[in-house]
């Protein structure tokens, strides 16, 4: 990269930096910090709720996977990914239910309602390796426009970033968060067209739109295991699901459907970049959207550049807040047993100065970020019986722990490379972790029920011991 080209994109990192943190607005109590309310206490509006979720789920890590399967598998790659989309609706509207029939205010506070507290605390250790896998994933793809892991430009400019977004994150907490996603989220939008504008004349749009084959073994595996895990993946993300008790249920459920639908497009249309990678012969090498945008000028790779900026910005500065929010908020109250009040804002502020640090230390040891994504998915399988059944009982600690952590075990087993090939449904390069998902399903939504027909038959079945019902 010449002098002139690093300067732009050194620029514009810092220009980004220096305005977000201007704008955003500074939280003056602890209900702005962790809940997003104004300074009067009113709630998220319905349209910056639909923004937020959008632009805060798009991380910078998943456009990138999507360009790169769509250069593996055409569109069928890029439909794949985009399914995971659509754990949005489905969260939203399992949280609506849940808000409307128990009126929990957290999903922990569900959770400890209907499966007891330790049900709760393994959930929150979940959602905290979940987070704390955001930070690198995101920040080291944005190291990735700069330099090649090992170049001091790409570890200086992820540093960069995190520092900016951390700045602006403490201003604010989720105030800020939710504040400057509507302005990354037109930002994305805007740039992502100026990406489609330079990628579509290149091609024959038919042939765009119909590169890939849905085959088991071209992408269609991927796509069935997105289908099975929108079931189970939304619900380990606070980026996502703390939005759901930040405004009333419907007003939460509309923002969701639609952040869900725009958010299958977005990521969908995104992947063509990967499919126009595919039929020009160009090498993603791992990075689609970096491999085009350097075969096509840099006007292209600066595009590229600001889409992944944007979004990760949003994804980490959600992090952070939910961050706080786990462990400042959700946590202790989970310990105590207790509905206190809200910690001082300078407790979160040094969740999040610390996590900024101990968060990018994987990057620096060097990690695939799409493992960040499948295999935490396959972990947390074990979570959709819970969610999806849980008006099946009243009280039954059992019933989560069979569930929960069957499909931890077999996330492991599957990490480890420990699964028997007999698993594998298709020959695809996903058949074993499609297998895995849907045989997982079946074991945990057993493992679920199994407690439920033991009470039936035997009168009671003894639970794990809990300190509180």
């Amino acid at each position: 990269m010449s002098f002139s080209e690093a300067s732009l994109f050194w620029g514009f990192l810092l220009v980004y930096g220096i305005i977000m943190y201007w704008l955003s607005p500074r939280s003056k109590n602890a209900a702005s910090f962790y809940k997003g309310a104004d300074d009067h206490g009113n709630p998220v509006g319905q349209w910056s709720l639909t923004a937020s979720i959008f632009i805060s789920w798009i991380f910078a890590k998943s456009v990138t996977n999507a360009a790169n399967l769509g250069a593996a598998y055409g569109v069928v790659g890029g439909l794949a990914y985009a399914t995971y989309w659509l754990s949005i609706p489905v969260a939203g509207y399992v949280i609506y239910l849940i808000r409307t029939q128990t009126g929990a205010t957290s999903l922990q506070d569900f959770l400890t309602s209907r499966f007891g507290r330790l049900a709760s605390l393994s959930f929150a250790v979940a959602i905290l390796i979940r987070l704390y896998n955001e930070v690198w994933s995101n920040t080291a793809v944005v190291g990735g426009y700069f330099g090649l892991p090992g170049d001091w430009e790409y570890y200086t400019a992820a540093m960069v970033f995190t520092l900016f977004t951390l700045a602006y994150s403490l201003k604010g907490g989720l105030r800020s968060s939710i504040f400057t996603d509507v302005i990354q989220a037109v930002v994305f939008v805007f740039f992502v067209g100026a990406v489609l504008f330079l990628i579509i004349p290149a091609n024959d749009t038919s042939t765009l739109l119909t590169t890939g084959e849905f085959k088991l073994n071209a992408g269609m595996d991927l796509l069935l295991v997105a289908g099975l895990q929108i079931f189970s993946y939304p619900f380990h993300d606070p980026v996502m699901t703390d939005r759901g008790f930040v405004n009333n249920e419907k007003t939460m459920l509309k923002s969701f459907v639609v952040a869900g639908l725009l958010g299958f497009v977005a990521v969908f249309v995104f992947s063509l970049v990967g499919v126009h990678a595919q039929l020009n012969g160009i090498e993603s090498a791992g990075n689609a959207p970096a491999a085009v945008g350097q075969a096509m000028g840099l006007t292209a790779l600066f595009f590229m550049s600001v889409v992944m900026m944007t979004s990760a910005g949003s994804t980490l500065d959600s992090t952070f807040t939910s961050l706080a929010k786990s462990l400042a908020v959700d946590l202790p109250k989970l310990v105590r047993g207790t509905a206190d009040r809200l910690p001082s804002m300078r407790v979160g502020a040094v969740v999040m100065v610390l996590f900024s640090i101990l968060g990018n230390v994987p990057m620096f040891a060097g990690t695939d970020i799409l493992k960040a994504t499948t295999i935490s998915g396959t972990m947390v399988m074990g979570l959709a019986p819970v969610f999806l059944f849980y008006g099946f009982t009243r009280w039954s600690p059992w019933s989560f722990h069979l569930s929960f952590w069957t499909g931890i075990a077999l996330g492991l087993l599957l990490a480890t490379g420990l699964i028997p090939a007999s698993w594998a449904v298709g020959e695809g390069k996903y058949g074993t972790l499609l297998g895995v998902n849907a045989y997982g399903f079946l074991l945990c939504t057993a493992g679920f029920f199994l407690p439920l027909i033991v009470r039936r038959l035997v009168g009671q079945v003894p639970q794990p011991s809990e300190s509180t019902h």
